[in-house]
């Protein structure tokens, strides 16, 4: 046990020590810090003065250039108008030379007719802005026609009260209500890319960090000192560690920046990404299908690792690895939307899934006790599984070497693995 102790210290200690683990961390603190304070960062690079562009208006109609500039207020506060008396194409002129933004020729019509001609082509928010403004100006100009009130044409544009409720079924999977999904939708947001992220990144770690020790012969002199299956598990607990010290830093920094901001940013969007009204239950289900993910990836990805003979390959015998995460993780961008969908519900139970698939279901529905525990007790017997294949291919894989790797080295492993007991 104490030489599991060992290998577990120095291997977290060799990594936390290393440039790539600082430099990673330091860039995404600045990440951090840039995402919390990106208000601040773009006011540095503004003048101070917001530039109002300036639209000319030449009206034949004698009114709608009124109705528009008495309509431009706070709402448009980027623009304004200006009536000119002058022909349109001098004002077209003037647009080319910079003295106005763009030009509104407004004709007699049906009620009228509007041509906006800019040079701005690409800046489509302010010929967004003019529309929605003539378009109101138009119902007006009607509606006072045939002789309907403003109060009638008011209650026409009245919202419908549309509400979503969920009916309950006894022993079915609803969904709960609309302020519980909004709750758990940034735990469940949180943990698909933590899970993601954690399981691409320490898992190449691991299978990295046995290749190397291989390639430098350091592995040889380790076998002879501890057994290769404490090895294995120093090595994916040590570099869990690790994972999870980076982790807290990321979190602590993000936590400290949302306290110091969340009076300058908007509301709702801790509402929707908030934690509020969240079950404890769904923090202890987070918390479980994490290290129950990172357990599956770490121990297969130690297992590839051992049979891998040089560096080069690490990349090669991961790819499954990799995709098998990439397929998970956009099934479950697939069931934010559809949680309840029979695809989510088959693939949770599948163990390379069920950490990402299963989290998602619970957290955004309400599925029985007996399912979530199901799924758990899959990803428990196929981490046994694994750990007991993987220690015997680890065991005999840290001691073969050669170039490539095939599918009969698996074999081989094996092999070698029961006779070296």
């Amino acid at each position: 046990m104490f030489k599991f102790w060992v290998v577990l210290a120095q291997t977290f200690m060799t990594r936390f020590k290393s440039k790539s683990f600082m430099i990673t961390t330091a860039i995404f603190l600045v990440f951090i810090f840039a995402i919390g304070n990106i208000d601040r960062i773009i006011s540095l690079f503004d003048s101070g003065e917001e530039e109002t562009d300036v639209v000319a208006i030449v009206d034949e109609t004698n009114r709608v250039g009124t109705m528009l500039i008495e309509m431009t207020g706070e709402e448009f506060s980027h623009f304004q108008y200006q009536q000119v008396d002058n022909g349109l194409e001098d004002v077209q002129t003037q647009v080319i030379d910079g003295e106005y933004a763009a030009v509104l020729h407004i004709t007699e019509g049906a009620p009228f007719q509007a041509t906006f001609y800019t040079e701005q082509l690409l800046n489509n928010s302010l010929e967004y802005d003019i529309n929605q403004q003539l378009q109101q100006i138009k119902v007006v100009a009607l509606t006072e026609e045939a002789g309907i009130s403003q109060a009638v044409i008011n209650e026409i544009y009245e919202p419908v009260n549309f509400e979503t409720a969920a009916i309950e079924s006894p022993g079915g999977s609803e969904q709960r209500t609309e302020e519980e999904v909004s709750g758990a939708r940034g735990l469940v947001y949180a943990m698909l890319f933590l899970l993601y992220f954690a399981v691409l990144t320490y898992g190449q770690m691991i299978a990295t960090d046995v290749a190397n020790e291989k390639t430098s012969r350091v592995m040889e002199i380790l076998i002879s000192s501890s057994s290769p299956v404490s090895q294995m598990f120093a090595k994916i607990s040590g570099i869990a560690l690790l994972g999870l010290t980076q982790i807290s830093i990321l979190i602590l920094a993000a936590f400290f920046m949302i306290e110091q901001r969340q009076a300058d940013l908007d509301a709702e969007f801790f509402e929707f990404f908030g934690f509020n009204d969240i079950p404890v239950a769904t923090y202890i289900y987070a918390i479980v299908f994490f290290l129950l993910g990172y357990l599956l990836y770490a121990t297969l990805s130690a297992m590839l690792g051992s049979l891998v003979s040089r560096m080069e390959d690490v990349g090669q015998l991961m790819f499954p690895v990799i995709i098998l995460v990439i397929i998970a993780f956009m099934l479950s961008m697939f069931g934010l939307d559809m949680p309840d969908s029979e695809i989510i519900r088959i693939t949770s139970f599948i163990p390379f899934f069920a950490p990402l698939v299963m989290f998602l279901r619970v957290g955004l529905l309400n599925i029985p006790f007996y399912e979530v525990m199901l799924s758990i007790g899959i990803l428990v017997a196929t981490i046994a599984v694994l750990g007991y294949l993987g220690a015997k291919i680890y065991r005999g894989g840290v001691l073969m070497y050669g170039t490539g790797v095939k599918l009969k080295d698996f074999k081989h492993a094996l092999q070698l693995g029961k006779k070296d007991k």
